[in-house]
């Protein structure tokens, strides 16, 4: 378990640096707005996300490529309405910056991801 959180939280932190980076430096200068630009960013971190916990957060889980990515991409959704609809209420309803909005966000829906990948998305089939 401890080699998995450490895992979770280095493809984690992966992920959000590249999420991060695409709706900051790259999109939103670019013209998007916010909420767009996170959509986007989204879909590239999500590569990100997923690769690095099939190999190493959860590689030893033995479940399959077809298995796993639709499940973990139904989390990765889920997780990512969660992350867009409290942005949005956090730009809607805060003076904070959409920078300091995104992180507060990103961080906030870790645990659920966490969560849903282990029990879920990369559960065994056996066990599913």
């Amino acid at each position: 378990m401890k080699r998995q959180l450490l895992w979770f939280g280095v493809v984690g932190i992966s992920a959000l640096v590249v999420h991060y980076l695409m709706v900051t430096a790259v999109l939103t200068p670019l013209g998007l707005a916010p909420l767009v630009a996170n959509i986007a960013a989204f879909l590239v971190a999500f590569q990100v996300s997923y690769w690095g916990h099939r190999h190493l957060t959860f590689g030893q889980s033995g479940v399959s490529h077809r298995h796993a990515l639709p499940r973990f991409f139904g989390v990765a959704c889920l997780s990512f309405a969660v992350n867009e609809g409290l942005y949005a209420l956090l730009l809607r309803f805060t003076a904070l910056d959409y920078r300091v909005s995104l992180l507060i966000v990103l961080f906030a829906v870790a645990a659920l991801t966490f969560v849903l990948s282990k029990l879920w998305a990369f559960r065994a089939r056996s066990l599913a």
